[in-house]
Formats: C-alpha cells, structure tokens, sequence
C-alpha cells in the first residue's frame, strides 16, 4: 500500500495551522473551511480531530501558551523572575498579536494557560504575597503585557514630530525627545511600566 501523499492530520497539526490562519487573516478568518483550504483537506475532515471552533481555538490557546516560558518563575530572586517571565509573555503575543482579540475574554481552560498561571501565583506568594494580592497582581500583569502587546503607541503617531508643533506643543517635544534618547519608545514605556508594577509589588510583600 503506498503511502498517503500529506501527512495525516492531528490536532498539533491542525492547531498549528489554525495559529499560521490567525496571525495571516486575524480572528475573523478563522473558519472551518479556511482552516481546511489551508491544509488541502475537507473540512469535515477536521471535525474527526477537533469538536467544533470552540475546541480548535482551546487547541490554539494551548499552542500559544505552551511558548510563554516558566522558568524565570523559578529562579530565586522573585522580582528578575517575574521581570523575565513578563518580558517572554509579552514577545509571545507581540509574534502573535491577533490571538489576543480570540483569547482574552475566553474561559482559561487549556492545561498550559493553567500551569502559566499556577506557576505565576507561586512565585508572588513565595515573594510574600497573600493570595488576594496576589491574584490582583496577576491581574495587573495580564493588563501590561496583553495591552502593550496589541498597542503600539509609538504607531499612532505617523507625522515628523515638528509638524504637531503648531496646535500640540507639548507632544512635538515629546515625540523628539523621545527619540533622540533611542531604543524604542514602546520598549521603554513597557519596562517603565513593568518596573512601576514590581515596585508596587515590593511594597506590598
């Protein structure tokens, strides 16, 4: 018998080829028969490997987080811990920023999002955090790096600085201050951020 011509379909696979669909086409085109097309096959083909959209986007969450690295949650200092593990979260859905509109009002479900945040709550607790503070910071943590993941500030201002400088002044000094000083302005304001949040957790522990 000889072999089939496309390697056989799978979850993973599918799941993989619903996140290339995501970040091409955004939420919306995330269908079945995108999906399908996407892959050479049938769309009911599909439905032998995953339920229905509801459990290829559980699917799809899986993949994304599974790429967030826990480890700096580990290390023995919690305030460069939770500083490296936001900074891997956010470049996570920055390669992906078109998952975060399909993910973040959804029900946390897939293992890997319940281990990222497992993994999180043990580390502000072993900072010495109560639970409560500590969910409240996960919370924050959540609004930082999803935020500045999907909104780039920087963007919004496509113009030459000088030439908001008749009616905002203040914003045209702004704007050329900031980038005569270099390296980003999104990457700044997130590690100011970022830095603002730890130190809001210190003086709580």
């Amino acid at each position: 018998m000889g072999r089939p011509s496309r390697a056989l379909l799978s979850r993973e696979i599918i799941a993989r080829a619903a996140l290339a669909v995501v970040d091409e086409a955004g939420p919306d085109g995330l269908t079945m028969r995108a999906l399908a097309d996407r892959l050479g096959v049938k769309a009911a083909s599909l439905y032998n490997h995953v339920a229905g959209k509801d459990e290829l986007i559980d699917s799809l969450a899986e993949l994304v987080n599974a790429e967030i690295d826990l480890a700096p949650l580990a290390g023995p200092e919690w305030r460069a811990g939770i500083a490296g593990y936001a900074r891997g979260y956010r470049a996570v859905f920055r390669r992906h920023p078109n998952t975060i509109a399909l993910l973040a009002r959804r029900r946390v479900e897939a293992d890997r999002q319940l281990l990222g945040y497992e993994a999180l709550l043990a580390a502000l607790g072993r900072a010495g955090l109560g639970p409560a503070d500590a969910a409240e910071a996960a919370a924050a943590l959540d609004y930082l790096v999803l935020g500045s993941a999907l909104e780039t500030f920087t963007a919004g201002f496509a113009r030459p600085a000088e030439e908001y400088r008749p009616d905002y002044p203040s914003l045209a000094d702004a704007l050329t201050e900031s980038a005569a000083r270099g390296g980003g302005l999104d990457e700044r304001g997130f590690e100011l951020a970022l830095g603002l949040l730890l130190d809001g957790l210190a003086a709580r522990v």
